[in-house]
């Protein structure tokens, strides 16, 4: 009788083990992650970063050598410091030598600085086309963003941002087939990404990706967990950006927060109140860089221009996150 006992005890016990390491489909690679505490982080609130595409002109002009006024990435890192912005986004231009990676001195001086200074990486980005008709090119950019992952995981960055690309000349009207190439190769940069911890972003941009059904269309079949979608608030060609912002945030991994909702030009500032609410709602925990760029009309100071909207950004979120 005690043997049936000890038998039937150990038998409980081994699917309470399968069940917890999540085996008990035959599958050696669904992994289920348990919790042991009920923590309600419902009150816990999103962090701010600065996407360094906001000083593009003088980040540029350092790289490049042009004359004018320069800033390097440790330039970028101090003004985040000083300001009090916990993250930076650094993308992958302002590095010397993009688009090859560079040498891990580099990098790493780069990562121990901003430790330092208080500042997260909060993410890094490279410049691509994966709608182009040309197998090879798209082959190429591929192998460009395996290295940049490398340079992602080095930097401790945990989303590396691409982007889809441009619509090309006679596909206007058929949209899935540039589509299907996209979902080839972003499969392959999420495979090697899951290699190196390192999640791949795809941003809609307002070209192969305007709206967020064409993107979570995209993030689905690339089937994925190390992929999703880098929210540009400022580029869903659609009537309501707004609506479409809230139906896309569930495949969220990362952000930037625009001036405007409506584009570049636009004059009609962001909703910040009503952006916090849907992201409130959604429960993304993660940072949302913010970014300003230039338009027409206005003269375009990044020193000036980032702390105002930074501030407005910073009271939305007091205001929200109560």
């Amino acid at each position: 009788m005690n043997k049936i006992i000890i038998l039937a005890l150990l038998y409980l016990i081994s699917v309470n083990v399968v069940n917890v390491f999540g085996q008990n489909n035959g599958n050696k690679d669904d992994n289920t992650f348990v919790h042991k505490r009920n923590f309600d982080t419902s009150a816990s609130r999103i962090k701010v970063s600065l996407n360094a595409y906001s000083f593009n002109k003088e980040l540029d002009n350092y790289v490049k050598g042009n004359n004018g006024d320069q800033m390097t990435i440790f330039d970028l890192i101090d003004f985040c410091s000083l300001h009090k912005i916990p993250a930076v986004d650094i993308t992958g231009y302002y590095f010397l030598g993009y688009p090859e990676v560079p040498g891990d001195e580099y990098i790493y001086a780069v990562k121990r600085y901003a430790h330092l200074q208080g500042v997260d990486i909060s993410g890094t980005g490279v410049r691509n086309n994966f709608a182009n008709p040309d197998r090879t090119a798209r082959e190429k950019d591929v192998e460009m963003v395996k290295k940049w992952i490398d340079v992602a995981a080095k930097l401790g960055a945990p989303v590396i941002r691409v982007f889809s690309g441009t619509v090309p000349a006679g596909y206007e009207n058929n949209w899935k087939v540039p589509a299907a190439w996209m979902v080839e190769c972003l499969k392959e940069c999420a495979a090697y990404g899951a290699e190196r911890g390192v999640i791949i972003g795809v941003q809609n941009h307002g070209d192969m990706l305007k709206t967020a059904d064409e993107t979570i269309q995209i993030i689905k079949e690339v089937n994925s967990p190390w992929i999703g979608v880098i929210v540009d608030t400022g580029n869903f060609k659609v009537e309501d950006p707004y609506k479409d912002i809230e139906k896309v945030i569930p495949y969220a991994v990362n952000f930037q927060l625009k001036e405007s909702a409506f584009g570049t030009n636009s004059a009609v500032r962001m909703d910040l109140p009503r952006f916090m609410k849907i992201l409130n709602k959604s429960g993304y925990k993660g940072y949302i860089p913010i970014e300003t760029l230039q338009m027409q009309g206005r003269v375009y100071d990044p020193h000036t221009l980032i702390p105002l909207f930074l501030k407005d950004v910073n009271e939305a979120i007091e205001a929200e996150y109560k």
